[in-house]
């Protein structure tokens, strides 16, 4: 027991708890000290940005300490350096939050570290530069613990420089503008040449179309990392672009250009979160920003050395999938986008090249395929049936009913099923409200194509005198169903559709003018057998038969056409 007790005493002044954040020791080499352990080589998943890219003296700039969701940190330490130098400079201030200011030295508040071992995926402090002296430029610097074993030592954040007009306000998170009356050029000329191009429709030209979502990034400096960048496409509120580690929205790095509260236009740099809002980052070490608002066509360029903080792979010369997104807004702040589309691949935006959208997936694929044959082929066939071929096989009556009515029942059964089953695929898929017209009528069809079959089956007896408001209210119901079911086929193919003359849209235009014309074959027909002969009447069944015959059998052309469009988007 006395060697026991010895050993603690001459062991656990070496002993240190950094749980607390008094990492006072850690102040020069910014080293955790984690017995027998190293810091990691590879780059930081966590960022160090400024909202300033220069400062005066006495000035104060927000700093924020960045994570993804997917990877928080317990402890930092956090510390404003000359470049070149190891000596603190400035003051830092804190708000309510994980944070407390320690002394480096001997100077207080020069650092920022954690009180506690909570997660964290961001801090924001306020550093306040000396209010005399010969300022010089500085760097933010920061150590991040993951936990005991993996930790990042002196992440940096980009230079800030110092200057002394004090009528040159300094960049800002959201950076506020008056729109050019003029449309700032943007074109696809020297695309895969000098800088990489991304479009929908595929190879647009948005001097060319308006209705062309295009960016661009083109390198123009190594050394510093430094692109100047391009965004271009109709919207009623923003237009915006990413870098993205996979082809899912959320933990990546983005730029929005948007109509902020006053009308004016914004360019914001943002960590998109997936289904939420994104979270604000500074704009960092941005320039040359022009905007403008030509007939509803957002465009943006500017110029930037802000690396991709956000990412879990970090460098400019790194791979990523590029996203483009654009929606409304409201009171200045964006909302769900109702567009979107990614690359195929990841890119490296240092090597000009011509990025490939990525085709849509095959869940989304099979919605749109359910509800094209359920509503512009069974759906139209059954609707067809109950109206005009009630004459045909009137002495057959399998399990005692008319055979136009069995018919009917499969080919609406079959319609409302594939109905449901297309809205359960999609938003199994979405998982959220993407805005715009179709979803709205898609839910619409879905809701009412169920009704149908229920007010069916509580319908009373064909002798009731009550039986027409069924007749009634189940034949305008279902012309609602298709009129709805048409809207949202249109506004779903237009989502999809990224070709340059959207021919899916038009097939499928084809396709209804067919079935109109059909349908009014159909009308002239029936009115002719209005008190006819028997022998007439045969005649006039038997065209009724052929016009079935020829509606499927153009109808089959146009949704072979349209199911093999769908599966090449």
């Amino acid at each position: 027991m006395e060697h026991v007790a010895l050993l603690l005493v001459f062991v656990a002044p070496l002993v240190r708890c950094y749980s607390s954040g008094q990492v006072e020791d850690s102040c020069e080499d910014m080293q955790p000290h984690h017995s027998g352990l190293s810091p990691q080589t590879e780059p930081a998943p966590y960022t160090v940005t400024a909202d300033h890219s220069d400062y005066r003296l006495g000035e104060e700039v927000k700093v924020q300490l960045h994570a993804p969701a997917s990877t928080p940190f317990i402890g930092f330490l956090l510390q404003a350096r000359e470049v070149g130098s190891r000596s603190t400079v400035g003051t830092f201030t804190l708000g309510a939050g994980t944070a407390q200011l320690i002394t480096c030295d001997q100077r207080p508040n020069s650092s920022v570290s954690h009180r506690s071992t909570s997660l964290k995926t961001s801090i924001q402090v306020t550093w306040r530069s000396e209010a005399s002296g010969n300022a010089k430029p500085i760097k933010f610097h920061a150590s991040f613990v993951q936990n005991y074993r993996i930790f990042w030592v002196d992440v940096k954040s980009p230079t800030m420089t110092f200057t002394n007009d004090s009528t040159t306000p300094p960049s800002t998170t959201i950076t506020m503008h008056q729109p050019s009356p003029f449309a700032i050029s943007i074109s696809r000329a020297d695309c895969g040449v000098t800088k990489v191009c991304f479009s929908q429709p595929s190879n647009c030209d948005p001097t060319a179309s308006a209705d062309c979502y295009f960016m661009s990034a083109m390198m123009l400096s190594y050394t510093d990392a430094a692109f100047h960048y391009e965004m271009t496409g109709l919207s009623d509120g923003y237009i915006s672009f990413g870098f993205s580690d996979d082809q899912i929205m959320g933990n990546d790095d983005i730029y929005i250009c948007g109509i902020g509260r006053n009308g004016l236009l914004q360019l914001q740099h943002a960590f998109s979160t997936g289904r939420s809002a994104p979270q604000d980052l500074p704009l960092g070490n941005v320039s040359d920003v022009r905007v403008s608002v030509q007939d509803g066509v957002i465009s943006c360029s500017f110029t930037s050395i802000n690396t991709f903080a956000s990412l879990r792979t970090s460098g400019f010369n790194k791979t990523y999938h590029l996203m483009f997104a654009h929606g409304p807004t409201s009171n200045g702040q964006i909302q769900f986008h109702t567009g979107t589309f990614i690359s195929t691949d990841k890119v490296d935006i240092s090597r000009p090249q011509l990025v490939r959208k990525a085709g849509w997936p095959y869940i989304i694929k099979a919605h749109g395929a359910l509800m094209l044959i359920a509503w512009m082929t069974t759906g139209s066939s059954g609707m067809m049936v109950a109206r005009y071929l009630k004459g045909l096989s009137k002495r057959q009556k399998p399990c005692g009913k008319d055979v136009w009515f069995l018919v009917h029942i499969a080919l609406m059964s079959v319609t409302v099923a594939a109905t449901v089953f297309a809205g359960i695929l999609s938003f199994s898929y979405v998982k959220a409200w993407s805005g715009g017209a179709h979803p709205v009528l898609g839910c619409l069809v879905i809701i009412l194509s169920v009704i149908q079959p229920i007010l069916a089956l509580l319908r009373c007896g064909p002798e009731h005198p009550w039986r027409f408001l069924f007749n009634w209210s189940h034949a305008f119901n279902g012309v609602a169903i298709k009129a709805l079911a048409v809207a949202a086929t249109f506004t779903g193919l237009k989502i999809i559709d990224s070709t340059l003359d959207q021919w899916l849209i038009k097939v499928m235009g084809g396709a209804v003018g067919w079935e109109a014309f059909i349908y009014i074959l159909f009308e002239v027909n029936l009115k002719l057998k209005v008190n006819n002969t028997d022998t007439l009447e045969s005649i006039l069944k038997t065209v009724d038969a052929l016009l079935m015959a020829l509606f499927l059998l153009g109808n089959s052309a146009f949704m072979i056409t349209l199911l093999v469009g769908i599966g090449m988007v």
